[in-house]
């Protein structure tokens, strides 16, 4: 039996089987069906069965092959690596870069020291300054309470003299 008749009275069947209400679903005769499905499938050539097996094969051969060839990607990537890695530029440029970080830490270094010279300095200033102008302000203040003190002790003697004078005025008054 030819597999298009065969898939024709497959859907024959199909067509004519009984339908199911309000589902559009149908009944069919499970036995039928396997049959016809079965007398397909042995109907069908050995060389469609070989060529399915053919693309099996290539599809898994092709993936092998992709898997490897990215497996060689990754192994010529690391020989590449490390190839450069020992390679009398990059070791000079390690060493280059070496010198650079040593000069740079070095020129820190001195820029820390000079900030904190300066500001030693600074600050020695300041205080000598503050000294001074403290010692100049209690030297005037000095002067300034001695005037005081004084033009007190004036006022004080005047108004004590004066207090006297009344008091001998008073007492010669008798």
């Amino acid at each position: 039996m030819d597999v298009i008749k065969l898939l024709e009275y497959l859907q024959e069947i199909v067509s004519t089987s009984a339908r199911v209400p309000m589902t559009g679903k149908i009944m069919v005769n499970k036995k039928e069906i396997e049959e016809t499905l079965n007398k397909i499938v042995n109907c069908l050539p050995g060389e469609l069965k070989k060529a399915q097996w053919i693309v099996d094969e290539k599809d898994r051969i092709l993936t092998e092959a992709v898997q490897e060839a990215d497996n060689i990607k990754k192994e010529n990537l690391n020989l590449l690596r490390r190839q450069i890695e020992n390679h009398d530029i990059t070791k000079e440029a390690n060493m280059r870069a070496q010198e650079i970080i040593s000069s740079a830490q070095k020129n820190a270094k001195a820029i820390r020291l000079g900030a904190r010279d300066y500001a030693d300095e600074m600050l020695s200033q300041l205080d000598s300054e503050i000294t001074d102008k403290s010692n100049e302000f209690l030297t005037n203040l000095k002067v300034e309470f001695q005037k005081m003190l004084n033009d007190l002790e004036g006022n004080i003697d005047l108004k004590s003299s004066s207090i006297r004078a009344n008091i001998k005025e008073l007492r010669d008054m008798k």
